[in-house]
């Protein structure tokens, strides 16, 4: 028996200010959507024909941004974490600020990072999370204004912090979803004063925020373990919520301004998916010496090197309570493709969903919505995409290439950019109700970032480089 390994996963001005007119200011670039327009990256990347620069960049799972001249990561290198800016123009290393700290949280060795959270830029700050200390705020020649402490992130499982800050009208805004204090805060971008924050019910998301414009007003529209909530940027009060989603969500939600879009699977009872066995599955398979238990030296290699994650309190053995507690967890979610309407107030669940669907859904990688369609790739290279008006099913194919995915498409001039994690193999698709592959390239390493596209050039951070991928003449 193999436990599927997504199963750990679960237990990742005011216009200048919210980064709506810098090309790549967060995760998954303006508000998150993965789109740049007027942008035109190369359809077809190649080592030899237009790649601009490529330079060594320490550990980390964090995807770069752009912030001015500069593309900015965070790293750890020699159990320091720091944040890094790059020259957009060569690659050579501008600045590294260490964080300071003082005890790294416990994360996952292969498939986590203390690293893993994506700066934030407003176009005159950097702000940057991990889950180890807290928040950073540093100018854009790495001089640090301000920092926000906190303590040290207790995610369940042991994996990892995932989330990345945002900014928007002048705050940050994180979701800090752990075991002992999960809430939603917000601080002056400016000072790192705490504006408000917000307890939530979630211990357990890897999910991003986004900003939604709603009857002339923002808000902050973050997922969370079973449902989807949205808050009053000004205040922090939540104003709405829906229920059935992930159990423990690891993409982030999508707006195109009047729709926002939301997909993710995991392993609960109607995934498409390998399912979570019983306990009593488990013993049959793995339980050697007849104890009753699962023991590490019976259960490692079926549980793919994340047995530990299964293990809360560290004793070296899977008790049927501890499992069973890992299958009422997961039986909270519903593994679903959704599209919302504005407006609403309290459980919105039966009056503003417009439509559901439940066929080819990420675990990690977040939807995007381009040209009227809501495309995902999930494990395998399967990429399929829904009409966003209607939800219909459009296609499902195996367009990308095989493999793992962690990273999320990103899209541009007509063409939608996925890359695998095990070798780094770039799928460019162009954009249609009849999908096409333009191209496919391996650069061949792991790769976990979100790609990032400014200035018509692609930037990719694979395991162990940055590489900045640009149109050459001729």
């Amino acid at each position: 028996m193999k436990i599927p390994v997504g199963l750990v996963l679960m237990s990742a001005a005011v216009l200048a200010s919210s980064g709506a007119d810098l090309p790549w200011p967060r995760f998954r670039g303006p508000n998150g959507s993965g789109v740049a327009e007027g942008q035109d990256p190369p359809a077809e990347i190649h080592p030899e024909t237009n790649l601009r620069w490529k330079t060594v960049v320490p550990s980390g799972l964090s995807s770069p941004i752009v912030a001015e001249d500069r593309i900015v990561l965070t790293v750890l290198d020699a159990r320091e974490l720091y944040v890094i800016a790059y020259d957009r123009g060569s690659g050579r290393e501008l600045w590294r600020a260490a964080a300071g700290v003082k005890q790294l949280e416990a994360y996952h060795p292969k498939e986590g990072s203390p690293a893993a959270s994506t700066p934030a830029t407003d176009g005159e700050r950097v702000v940057s999370y991990f889950g180890s200390l807290g928040l950073l705020c540093h100018d854009l020649d790495g001089k640090l204004l301000w920092r926000h402490d906190l303590p040290t992130a207790a995610v369940p499982g042991d994996f990892g912090s995932g989330v990345s800050p945002i900014i928007a009208e002048g705050l940050v805004i994180l979701v800090r979803d752990e075991l002992r204090e999960p809430k939603i805060m917000a601080l002056d971008a400016a000072t790192g004063v705490l504006r408000w924050q917000t307890p939530r019910l979630s211990q357990s998301s890897y999910s991003t925020p986004v900003t939604w414009q709603v009857d002339g007003a923002t808000e902050i529209v973050a997922a969370g373990h079973a449902r989807m909530h949205g808050y009053d940027l000004a205040t922090g009060a939540e104003k709405w919520f829906v229920s059935g989603i992930a159990s423990s969500s690891c993409s982030s939600p999508v707006t195109d301004g009047s729709t926002l879009y939301y997909a993710c699977g995991s392993m609960a009872a109607d995934s498409e998916g390998p399912q979570i066995p019983p306990y009593d599955s488990l013993l049959k398979d793995l339980d050697s010496n007849g104890d009753g238990m699962i023991q590490r030296e019976e259960g490692q290699d079926a549980f793919q090197g994340f047995f530990d994650n299964q293990d809360p309190n560290k004793d070296g053995l899977i008790t049927r309570e501890e499992w069973d507690a890992v299958i009422r967890f997961v039986s909270e979610g519903r593994n679903t493709a959704l599209a919302l309407k504005a407006g609403g107030k309290g459980d919105i669940t039966e009056t503003h969903v417009l439509w559901r669907a439940n066929r080819g859904l990420p675990y990690i990688p977040t939807a995007i919505a381009y040209k009227g369609q809501v495309v995902m790739v999930r494990d395998g290279g399967i990429v399929t995409a829904y009409d966003c008006q209607t939800g219909r099913e459009l296609f499902q194919e195996r367009l990308a290439a095989p493999g793992p995915y962690y990273a999320s498409p990103v899209a541009a001039a007509g063409r939608i950019y996925m890359i695998s994690l095990s070798d780094g193999t770039l799928t460019v698709l162009e954009a249609g109700e009849t999908p096409k592959v333009l191209s496919r390239t391996t650069l061949g390493e792991r790769t976990a970032a979100t790609p990032a596209i400014a200035h018509d050039t692609l930037y990719i951070r694979t395991d162990r480089h940055l590489h900045a991928f640009e149109n050459r003449a001729g």
